[in-house]
């Protein structure tokens, strides 16, 4: 563990951050989960703009915490060891913030839409990933064989789209997409020498 916390500081302490203000909403101090979710019509309106980070670091229960945290603390560490702490602390933060937009333009006139979790900013990771490493294979839970990054990347965006255009449920799938794409527009904009290297792996140039 003191290996994991020197070599990619970030990572650990994006997480813990989560487990402890996520677990403290949920068993000590409800009231939390309400003033930090990200409600698009109280946003808006009362310029409580900071939802778009708070939302980030709370989660509906345990299972919702575990998929997210789980899934950074194997990914986070490949990012952060490549982009350096300081880059990959701006992929995350960033990710919260823009993963949040399309939900508050689409639901800024509900008022009872609500959204949290840190699915958006993870996946900004996750896409990050899998846009310097298209040709790894994942292997996702229940499915016990590996799936090249790439293609799981494009199955991952096909199905949200779909079921963002369902509207049901309470998956926001807005935030999956925006989350997903800003992970690969933020490695190219910010990260030198990005599209020279997805080009070289497809052997392109």
């Amino acid at each position: 563990m003191e290996d994991y916390i020197a070599n990619y500081p970030a990572t650990f302490y994006i997480v813990i951050a989560n487990v402890i203000v996520s677990l403290g909403a949920l068993y000590l101090y409800p009231k939390l989960i309400e003033a930090g979710y990200l409600k698009p019509y109280r946003t808006v309106r009362e310029n409580t703009w900071y939802e778009l980070i708070t939302s980030g670091f709370l989660h509906a229960n345990l299972g919702h915490l575990f998929v997210n945290m789980f899934t950074l603390y194997f990914f986070g560490p490949v990012m952060e060891r490549v982009l350096g702490s300081g880059y990959f602390s701006g992929l995350y933060l960033t990710g919260l913030i823009v993963a949040g937009i399309p939900s508050v333009i689409k639901f800024k006139d509900d008022p009872n839409y609500a959204t949290l979790g840190a699915s958006g900013a993870v996946g900004s990771v996750l896409f990050a990933f899998i846009f310097l490493f298209p040709m790894e294979k994942i292997y996702l839970m229940l499915i016990p064989i590996p799936i090249p990054a790439f293609v799981f990347a494009i199955f991952y965006l096909i199905y949200s789209m779909y079921a963002s255009k369902q509207e049901r449920g309470k998956i926001n799938h807005e935030a999956h997409i925006a989350g997903a794409l800003w992970g690969i527009v933020y490695l190219v904009i910010f990260v030198p020498n990005t599209i020279d290297h997805f080009l070289t792996v497809f052997g392109l140039v």
